[in-house]
């Protein structure tokens, strides 16, 4: 799907009139119920937002966001890390690449996306504002010729994912070489191996946030050596830390990472 991702603009018109160019595309956005699609002027306010956002958002009419931060729309801890990132693009001129997040939906139910945002310039390079998509990640259904096979790469890093991923012995267990095996994966599941195995880790570390062992336990039980490296991995995954995730499952929980 890397051909939804929208290229770095460099034109020499204002940001109204690069609005009005986006806004072609929204019919095309709203059609894809598993796409997120925003444009953000400089100081990071909704200027361009797509159906699935708006319901994401639990808001019945886009104008609801329209100048709005994602700070101001998103739950606290999560709409911050949302918002730095998209100050970091405008400040930086700065591009994020299929960034792999926990969102947390309407209910409270998690969900994986692949994100990615890229500065809008005017024809000096100054940074008008940021657009970007986010991709729900789901598996294909069996469409792809080499499913079967890499479905059963998938289901080994899902029982085994507590120990160290190694992809030569993924290639093995299917019969591909390891080239063979990076492409696949991201053709079928839209995830390279160690973003797959990322992902199982911290699902299986979602799960037992919901619990009572402490964070040093998660961690050894989600194959980290440390829990200080598992919450540093854990806050640059999810934008928050374990101990603050566990707090929105259990508003009355202290945070403590430890």
């Amino acid at each position: 799907m890397h051909d939804l991702l929208l290229p770095t603009v460099s034109t020499d018109t204002t940001l109204p009139q690069m609005v009005a160019h986006f806004s072609l595309l929204e019919p095309l956005f709203d059609a894809m119920p598993d796409v997120v699609f925003f444009v953000k002027d400089h100081e990071a306010r909704y200027v361009i937002v797509n159906a699935t956002l708006v319901a994401r958002c639990g808001r019945k009419d886009r104008r609801a966001l329209l100048g709005k931060t994602a700070a101001e729309v998103f739950p606290s801890r999560f709409g911050r890390i949302y918002m730095e990132q998209d100050e970091a693009v405008v400040r930086d001129n700065s591009r994020l690449i299929d960034q792999l997040e926990l969102h947390l939906y309407p209910g409270r139910e998690p969900g994986w996306c692949l994100t990615s945002k890229v500065p809008l310039q005017d024809a000096q390079g100054r940074v008008l504002g940021v657009a970007g998509i986010s991709r729900d990640l789901r598996a294909a259904e069996g469409t792809h010729p080499a499913y079967q096979r890499v479905a059963i790469a998938a289901k080994y890093i899902q029982e085994n994912y507590a120990q160290p991923l190694k992809l030569s012995n993924l290639a093995v267990l299917i019969d591909m070489s390891v080239a063979q095996v990076e492409r696949y994966f991201h053709k079928v599941f839209h995830l390279t191996p160690r973003q797959m195995l990322l992902k199982t880790r911290l699902d299986a570390a979602s799960e037992l946030l919901a619990g009572d062992s402490s964070i040093t336990d998660i961690a050894t039980r989600c194959g980290y050596n440390d829990h200080s490296a598992f919450t540093r991995q854990f806050k640059a995954t999810v934008g928050i830390t374990p101990s603050q995730y566990r707090a929105l499952l259990h508003p009355q929980a202290a945070p403590s990472d430890q």
